[in-house]
């Protein structure tokens, strides 16, 4: 195949770039559908006239329906989609580029889906299936599971297709609540993974923000006891990563420790943990329930974060020991790759 993609790109690159804009015009579609015309232009930042004449062609050749209620995929369609995931995987070169993160980064695997989440957001969907897509391969039967909150592991839940019908996985959140939006909270992601696994999932009722006195009292009731202990026996961890700034202010953090992480020069913020560019701890927020030793412990440790503007903070989540397997996009891959 490798040769194959080489002649073609000598000979013919505008088939490539052809390609991969029907390959990008479908995959929107399909995450969106059914969607206009105009609403996909501007999603994806082109011409009315080119999305027109595209959808005509993908129309003509039995991959997309066009009704009032607008565009959707068909079942050809979807096929397609899918396999064609390896070639584009293959035709951008991303296997090389993987392998040389997990030289640079020192983890056991990355996984690297091609696009930029913030040239297209439909890509954390992608970075969600592709995820799932890897569990699906180091889950068990009585597997523990254990996952933070957040619009990209909310993904993975997502991606995840009906795997059991009945089976003694746990799925346990391995943080508590954190603001409104409680769709992409630990607690209900949990519950959605679970139902797919065919498994049972446990509630965390803590919020995020505790104080340390108020988390160590909590350990003492029963329910609580029972999730934590049953959270220090994961097989498999899966989080996300984000930007210290970011997270600071989302977490609602006082104004003082916002100075201080900056001061630190924190850059990173995983697990509760908060990393500079060598991994090291400068801050951790109370409510904390993994520690760093118990996730020596765990043998899968996902993590799952794309976009450019994370890159930093991958890196250094990465060499915090951390991090064992990485869900990223073609955006961050190739800016980590400027940093280390």
């Amino acid at each position: 195949m490798k040769d194959i993609i080489t002649l073609q790109q000598k000979i013919v690159p505008e088939l490539i770039e052809l390609l991969q804009k029907r390959y990008t015009i479908m995959r929107n579609i399909y995450f969106n559908q059914p969607i206009g015309r105009r609403a996909l232009s501007h999603r994806l930042n082109m011409g009315e006239r080119i999305i027109r004449t595209e959808v005509s062609f993908l129309k003509a050749q039995g991959l997309v329906d066009v009704n009032p209620l607008g565009m959707t995929i068909t079942k050809e369609g979807e096929e397609l989609i899918e396999n064609l995931k390896d070639f584009i995987h293959e035709l951008k070169g991303l296997n090389n580029i993987e392998s040389l993160l997990e030289d640079k980064l020192n983890i056991e695997k990355a996984i690297i889906v091609p696009g930029d989440i913030e040239q297209d957001p439909m890509i954390k969907k992608e970075l969600g299936k592709s995820a799932a897509n890897y569990l699906k391969t180091i889950i068990n039967y009585d597997s523990i599971i254990a996952l933070t909150g957040g619009s990209t592991v909310l993904e993975v839940a997502n991606g995840m297709p009906q795997l059991y019908s009945q089976s003694n996985i746990v799925v346990v959140p391995a943080r508590g609540g954190l603001g409104k939006e409680v769709e992409k909270q630990a607690n209900t992601i949990a519950s959605v993974l679970a139902k797919k696994l065919g498994g049972t999932y446990k509630m965390l009722h803590v919020p995020d923000n505790l104080g340390k006195e108020a988390v160590k009292s909590l350990l003492n009731e029963p329910d609580i006891k029972d999730v934590v202990e049953t959270l220090k026996k994961a097989d498999i961890l899966i989080f996300g990563i984000g930007r210290s700034d970011v997270m600071a202010e989302r977490r609602n953090l006082t104004e003082e420790t916002k100075k201080f992480l900056m001061e630190r020069n924190a850059t990173a913020e995983a697990l509760g943990y908060y990393f500079d560019k060598e991994g090291k701890v400068v801050y951790a927020t109370p409510s904390i329930f993994l520690t760093l030793e118990d996730l020596k412990f765990v043998k899968n440790l996902v993590a799952v974060s794309g976009g450019k503007n994370k890159a930093q903070a991958i890196v250094s989540t990465c060499r915090s020991g951390s991090v064992k397997v990485l869900v990223t996009d073609e955006g961050a891959a190739f800016e980590i790759l400027k940093i280390v």
